[in-house]
């Protein structure tokens, strides 16, 4: 299996096929960056499509050093901050997180808390200021290091370490509030139940 910078190669000397191979190999990982950090599935489709096309009009600029994935994250890190700067996002609703479902089975309020947990970390980390949940997701989802979410984000490391703390206290505090509420509901529905 060829490397990255291999199927680069090949691509600057006109090969789509392995155009098609890189974008294969690297679409996952760059989709699920941006639906993490946008939200929604259509509008993180659309971005997606769109960082690939920036990465294809800008792979001549792209080093042979074996870091393209961080090239390719860095080009959808500054994708998602233009997203968030431009009318498009500050027209429309992009923090569509929850879909109804409706289920006539006994299991109804279990499946709603799982999904509701599931919902809450992520509502939690979609209401963290745009450069925390940037880290964030970076850190703990792509599992990467300090140095290089810095350099992915054109950060100090310091600065990157305080942004990931203060998210990490913001998420902390968020998500048990958000379980306190949830607590409460569930004793509210045992007492419902109990009534009945």
């Amino acid at each position: 299996m060829p490397t990255d910078d291999e199927l680069i190669e090949e691509i600057l000397n006109g090969s789509q096929a392995a155009m098609e191979v890189l974008v294969r190999r690297h679409y996952k990982e760059i989709f699920s960056y941006v639906y993490r950090k946008i939200g929604d599935y259509h509008i993180s489709y659309d971005l997606t499509q769109e960082i690939f096309i920036k990465m294809m009009k800008n792979i001549r600029s792209y080093r042979l050093n074996n870091q393209f994935s961080h090239w390719l994250l860095k080009i959808a890190v500054n994708h998602c901050r233009d997203y968030y700067r431009s009318s498009d996002f500050k027209s429309t609703n992009a923090m569509k997180l929850n879909e109804s479902f409706t289920d006539a089975n006994n299991k109804v309020w279990d499946i709603f808390k799982a999904k509701h947990q599931y919902d809450d970390v992520k509502d939690a980390i979609l209401s963290l200021p745009e450069e925390q949940r940037e880290v964030i997701i970076l850190r703990f989802y792509h599992d990467m290091k300090i140095k290089e979410i810095a350099n992915i984000t054109r950060c100090k490391e310091p600065t990157v370490k305080s942004r990931l703390r203060q998210a990490l206290l913001k998420l902390k505090k968020l998500l048990k509030k958000t379980e306190t509420e949830t607590m409460g509901g569930e004793i509210h529905e045992k007492r419902q139940n109990k009534s009945v």
